[in-house]
Protein backbone atom coordinates (compact mmCIF):
# COMPACT_ATOMS: atom_id res chain seq x y z
CA UNK A 1 0.00 0.00 0.00
CA UNK A 2 2.82 2.45 0.57
CA UNK A 3 4.10 2.62 -2.74
CA UNK A 4 0.72 2.52 -4.89
CA UNK A 5 -0.23 5.81 -4.64
CA UNK A 6 3.19 7.37 -4.74
CA UNK A 7 3.60 10.34 -7.01
CA UNK A 8 -0.03 9.55 -8.24
CA UNK A 9 -2.23 13.00 -7.54
CA UNK A 10 -5.08 12.45 -5.55
CA UNK A 11 -7.98 14.99 -5.23
CA UNK A 12 -10.20 15.23 -2.38
CA UNK A 13 -13.37 17.06 -1.84
CA UNK A 14 -14.40 18.09 1.65
CA UNK A 15 -10.83 17.93 2.52
CA UNK A 16 -10.34 20.27 5.58
CA UNK A 17 -12.18 18.26 8.39
CA UNK A 18 -13.03 14.83 9.17
CA UNK A 19 -13.13 12.13 7.06
CA UNK A 20 -11.64 14.38 4.08
CA UNK A 21 -8.60 15.65 6.27
CA UNK A 22 -7.92 11.87 7.49
CA UNK A 23 -7.97 10.60 3.72
CA UNK A 24 -5.79 13.32 3.11
CA UNK A 25 -3.19 12.65 6.12
CA UNK A 26 -3.55 8.97 4.80
CA UNK A 27 -2.61 9.48 1.29
CA UNK A 28 0.19 11.59 2.30
CA UNK A 29 1.49 8.74 4.18
CA UNK A 30 1.66 7.01 0.61
CA UNK A 31 3.46 10.24 -1.06
CA UNK A 32 0.46 10.95 -3.30
CA UNK A 33 0.51 14.82 -4.79
CA UNK A 34 -2.48 16.36 -2.67
CA UNK A 35 -5.36 18.87 -4.20
CA UNK A 36 -7.47 19.41 -1.56
CA UNK A 37 -10.63 21.54 -1.42
CA UNK A 38 -13.03 23.07 0.80
CA UNK A 39 -14.67 26.41 0.97
CA UNK A 40 -12.46 27.46 3.72
CA UNK A 41 -9.11 28.79 2.91
CA UNK A 42 -7.54 29.12 6.61
CA UNK A 43 -8.48 25.56 7.36
CA UNK A 44 -7.12 24.62 4.21
CA UNK A 45 -3.65 26.04 4.91
CA UNK A 46 -4.01 24.30 8.70
CA UNK A 47 -3.93 20.98 6.88
CA UNK A 48 -1.71 22.13 4.23
CA UNK A 49 1.17 23.40 6.44
CA UNK A 50 1.08 19.93 8.33
CA UNK A 51 1.02 17.66 5.09
CA UNK A 52 3.59 19.40 2.97
CA UNK A 53 6.20 18.31 5.35
CA UNK A 54 5.79 15.05 3.50
CA UNK A 55 4.34 15.59 0.32
CA UNK A 56 3.10 18.37 -2.61
CA UNK A 57 0.00 19.40 -1.54
CA UNK A 58 -2.20 22.09 -3.56
CA UNK A 59 -5.53 23.78 -1.35
CA UNK A 60 -8.14 25.32 -3.51
CA UNK A 61 -10.85 26.92 -1.96
CA UNK A 62 -14.37 26.61 -3.97
CA UNK A 63 -17.96 26.07 -4.44
CA UNK A 64 -17.48 22.15 -5.33
CA UNK A 65 -21.26 22.78 -6.45
CA UNK A 66 -19.96 25.73 -8.82
CA UNK A 67 -18.34 24.23 -12.54
CA UNK A 68 -16.17 26.68 -13.28
CA UNK A 69 -14.68 26.44 -10.26
CA UNK A 70 -14.39 22.89 -11.19
CA UNK A 71 -12.84 23.78 -14.43
CA UNK A 72 -10.68 25.91 -12.95
CA UNK A 73 -9.12 23.69 -9.95
CA UNK A 74 -8.64 20.99 -13.10
CA UNK A 75 -6.41 22.84 -14.76
CA UNK A 76 -4.70 24.77 -11.64
CA UNK A 77 -3.64 20.55 -10.61
CA UNK A 78 -2.68 19.25 -14.26
CA UNK A 79 -0.73 22.20 -14.45
CA UNK A 80 1.23 21.72 -10.64
CA UNK A 81 1.13 18.10 -10.91
CA UNK A 82 1.56 16.32 -14.13
CA UNK A 83 -1.14 14.72 -14.34
CA UNK A 84 -4.04 13.83 -12.26
CA UNK A 85 -4.97 10.53 -10.89
CA UNK A 86 -7.64 9.73 -8.42
CA UNK A 87 -10.82 11.90 -7.52
CA UNK A 88 -12.35 11.37 -3.87
CA UNK A 89 -15.88 12.83 -3.82
CA UNK A 90 -16.21 13.79 0.14
CA UNK A 91 -18.00 17.14 0.27
CA UNK A 92 -21.35 16.78 1.72
CA UNK A 93 -24.20 19.09 3.51
CA UNK A 94 -26.95 17.48 5.27
CA UNK A 95 -30.04 20.44 6.65
CA UNK A 96 -31.32 17.45 9.09
CA UNK A 97 -35.53 17.51 9.74
CA UNK A 98 -38.36 16.30 7.48
CA UNK A 99 -39.03 17.46 4.07
CA UNK A 100 -41.58 19.97 4.67
CA UNK A 101 -39.51 21.67 7.68
CA UNK A 102 -36.72 22.91 5.39
CA UNK A 103 -36.56 25.40 3.28
CA UNK A 104 -36.79 25.08 -1.06
CA UNK A 105 -33.26 26.44 -1.15
CA UNK A 106 -32.00 24.17 1.84
CA UNK A 107 -33.53 20.71 0.03
CA UNK A 108 -31.91 22.41 -3.47
CA UNK A 109 -28.08 22.74 -1.66
CA UNK A 110 -28.16 19.11 -0.75
CA UNK A 111 -29.08 18.13 -4.17
CA UNK A 112 -26.49 20.51 -5.51
CA UNK A 113 -23.53 19.29 -3.23
CA UNK A 114 -24.04 15.44 -2.50
CA UNK A 115 -25.42 14.60 -5.86
CA UNK A 116 -24.82 17.00 -9.00
CA UNK A 117 -21.66 18.04 -7.60
CA UNK A 118 -19.79 14.77 -7.79
CA UNK A 119 -21.62 13.65 -11.00
CA UNK A 120 -20.41 16.79 -12.67
CA UNK A 121 -16.91 17.06 -11.10
CA UNK A 122 -16.82 12.99 -12.08
CA UNK A 123 -17.88 14.15 -15.87
CA UNK A 124 -14.87 16.63 -15.98
CA UNK A 125 -12.48 15.01 -14.63
CA UNK A 126 -12.40 11.49 -16.54
CA UNK A 127 -10.51 12.64 -19.72
CA UNK A 128 -7.64 13.80 -17.35
CA UNK A 129 -7.91 10.79 -15.64
CA UNK A 130 -7.97 9.38 -19.39
CA UNK A 131 -4.85 11.08 -20.18
CA UNK A 132 -2.80 9.73 -16.99
CA UNK A 133 -3.41 6.45 -17.97
CA UNK A 134 -2.72 6.98 -21.41
CA UNK A 135 0.88 7.42 -20.27
CA UNK A 136 0.95 4.17 -18.17
CA UNK A 137 -0.55 5.53 -15.03
CA UNK A 138 -3.84 4.09 -12.85
CA UNK A 139 -6.86 5.99 -11.94
CA UNK A 140 -9.96 5.87 -9.96
CA UNK A 141 -12.76 7.98 -8.52
CA UNK A 142 -14.91 7.00 -5.22
CA UNK A 143 -18.13 8.29 -3.90
CA UNK A 144 -18.72 8.48 -0.10
CA UNK A 145 -21.80 7.49 0.06
CA UNK A 146 -24.10 6.62 3.39
CA UNK A 147 -26.35 3.88 4.92
CA UNK A 148 -28.91 6.27 4.15
CA UNK A 149 -28.23 5.83 0.54
CA UNK A 150 -28.73 2.09 1.02
CA UNK A 151 -32.24 2.08 2.67
CA UNK A 152 -35.04 4.72 2.74
CA UNK A 153 -34.29 7.32 5.95
CA UNK A 154 -37.22 9.30 7.08
CA UNK A 155 -35.92 12.45 8.95
CA UNK A 156 -33.51 12.69 6.14
CA UNK A 157 -35.26 11.84 2.76
CA UNK A 158 -33.62 14.06 0.74
CA UNK A 159 -30.26 13.25 2.03
CA UNK A 160 -31.18 10.10 1.71
CA UNK A 161 -32.56 10.31 -2.02
CA UNK A 162 -29.02 11.66 -2.59
CA UNK A 163 -27.02 9.27 -1.15
CA UNK A 164 -28.98 6.66 -2.90
CA UNK A 165 -28.61 8.61 -6.32
CA UNK A 166 -24.91 8.99 -5.96
CA UNK A 167 -25.02 5.24 -4.75
CA UNK A 168 -26.53 4.17 -8.03
CA UNK A 169 -24.60 6.44 -10.22
CA UNK A 170 -21.15 4.42 -8.46
CA UNK A 171 -22.40 1.47 -10.00
CA UNK A 172 -23.67 2.51 -13.22
CA UNK A 173 -20.30 4.25 -13.87
CA UNK A 174 -18.27 1.22 -12.84
CA UNK A 175 -20.27 -0.52 -15.57
CA UNK A 176 -19.54 2.07 -18.07
CA UNK A 177 -15.86 2.11 -17.74
CA UNK A 178 -15.19 -1.56 -17.04
CA UNK A 179 -12.02 -2.06 -18.98
CA UNK A 180 -10.25 1.27 -19.20
CA UNK A 181 -8.73 1.19 -16.20
CA UNK A 182 -10.67 3.53 -14.18
CA UNK A 183 -12.05 1.85 -11.00
CA UNK A 184 -15.23 3.18 -9.58
CA UNK A 185 -16.54 2.71 -6.08
CA UNK A 186 -18.54 4.36 -3.54
CA UNK A 187 -17.69 4.02 0.33
CA UNK A 188 -21.17 3.81 2.56
CA UNK A 189 -20.62 3.98 6.37
CA UNK A 190 -23.27 4.68 9.33
CA UNK A 191 -22.87 7.22 11.88
CA UNK A 192 -19.18 8.49 11.73
CA UNK A 193 -17.53 9.82 15.12
CA UNK A 194 -16.86 13.24 13.28
CA UNK A 195 -18.46 17.28 13.95
CA UNK A 196 -21.09 16.22 10.83
CA UNK A 197 -23.40 14.55 13.45
CA UNK A 198 -21.88 15.40 16.70
CA UNK A 199 -22.17 18.86 16.53
CA UNK A 200 -25.71 18.26 15.70
CA UNK A 201 -26.27 15.37 18.20
CA UNK A 202 -29.57 16.74 19.12
CA UNK A 203 -30.89 17.33 15.54
CA UNK A 204 -29.82 13.61 14.24
CA UNK A 205 -32.60 11.05 13.92
CA UNK A 206 -32.32 8.68 16.97
CA UNK A 207 -32.47 6.10 14.51
CA UNK A 208 -28.98 6.66 13.12
CA UNK A 209 -27.44 6.37 16.19
CA UNK A 210 -29.01 2.53 16.09
CA UNK A 211 -25.86 1.39 14.25
CA UNK A 212 -22.39 1.78 15.81
CA UNK A 213 -20.47 4.45 14.93
CA UNK A 214 -17.13 4.47 12.90
CA UNK A 215 -14.54 6.35 12.96
CA UNK A 216 -12.66 8.34 9.90
CA UNK A 217 -9.73 6.25 10.23
CA UNK A 218 -12.38 3.19 9.26
CA UNK A 219 -14.13 5.28 7.15
CA UNK A 220 -10.25 5.89 5.02
CA UNK A 221 -9.27 2.53 5.06
CA UNK A 222 -12.55 1.89 3.00
CA UNK A 223 -12.04 5.18 0.56
CA UNK A 224 -8.18 3.43 -0.09
CA UNK A 225 -9.44 -0.10 -0.83
CA UNK A 226 -11.94 0.95 -3.02
CA UNK A 227 -10.05 3.46 -4.73
CA UNK A 228 -7.53 0.19 -5.55
CA UNK A 229 -9.93 -1.19 -7.26
CA UNK A 230 -10.75 -4.28 -4.42
CA UNK A 231 -14.28 -3.50 -4.06
CA UNK A 232 -16.91 -1.68 -5.85
CA UNK A 233 -18.62 -0.77 -2.47
CA UNK A 234 -17.82 -0.70 1.21
CA UNK A 235 -20.44 -0.29 4.18
CA UNK A 236 -19.63 0.75 7.81
CA UNK A 237 -19.81 -1.44 9.37
CA UNK A 238 -19.97 -4.07 7.40
CA UNK A 239 -23.49 -5.70 9.83
CA UNK A 240 -25.16 -2.49 9.05
CA UNK A 241 -24.46 -3.05 5.21
CA UNK A 242 -26.66 -6.11 5.89
CA UNK A 243 -29.46 -4.78 7.63
CA UNK A 244 -30.27 -2.01 5.21
CA UNK A 245 -29.85 -4.13 2.32
CA UNK A 246 -32.65 -6.41 4.08
CA UNK A 247 -34.58 -3.47 4.86
CA UNK A 248 -34.66 -2.25 1.51
CA UNK A 249 -35.71 -5.45 0.06
CA UNK A 250 -38.36 -6.08 2.73
CA UNK A 251 -40.30 -2.99 3.46
CA UNK A 252 -42.95 -4.52 5.83
CA UNK A 253 -40.06 -5.72 8.00
CA UNK A 254 -38.14 -2.08 8.04
CA UNK A 255 -41.32 -0.82 9.21
CA UNK A 256 -41.87 -3.30 12.10
CA UNK A 257 -38.14 -3.10 13.25
CA UNK A 258 -38.39 0.37 13.18
CA UNK A 259 -39.58 1.02 16.75
CA UNK A 260 -37.23 -1.11 18.00
CA UNK A 261 -34.71 0.76 16.21
CA UNK A 262 -34.96 3.82 17.88
CA UNK A 263 -35.09 3.21 21.33
CA UNK A 264 -31.95 1.26 20.43
CA UNK A 265 -30.49 4.68 18.93
CA UNK A 266 -32.06 7.16 21.84
CA UNK A 267 -30.13 5.13 24.45
CA UNK A 268 -26.85 4.98 21.90
CA UNK A 269 -27.50 8.57 21.12
CA UNK A 270 -27.84 9.62 25.35
CA UNK A 271 -24.51 7.73 26.07
CA UNK A 272 -22.60 9.43 23.60
CA UNK A 273 -24.22 12.72 24.28
CA UNK A 274 -22.82 11.79 28.39
CA UNK A 275 -19.13 11.53 26.89
CA UNK A 276 -19.52 15.06 24.84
Amino acid sequence: MTTYFQGKTVIITGASAGVGAETAKAFAKMNANLVLLARGQKALDEISKELSISTSVLTIAMDVSSSSDCQKMLVSAEKKFGAIHYLINNAGYHKRGEVENNSPEQLAKMVDVNLRAPIELTALILPYIRRSIAKGGVGGIVNVGSLAGRTPLQGAATYSATKSGLRAFSYALADELKGSGISVGVVSPGPINTGFIMSEIDEVEDIVFSQPMSSPQQVTNAIISVAKGEKIEISLPNSSGWLTTISYLFPTLRRLLRPLLYEKGRKAKERYRNKA
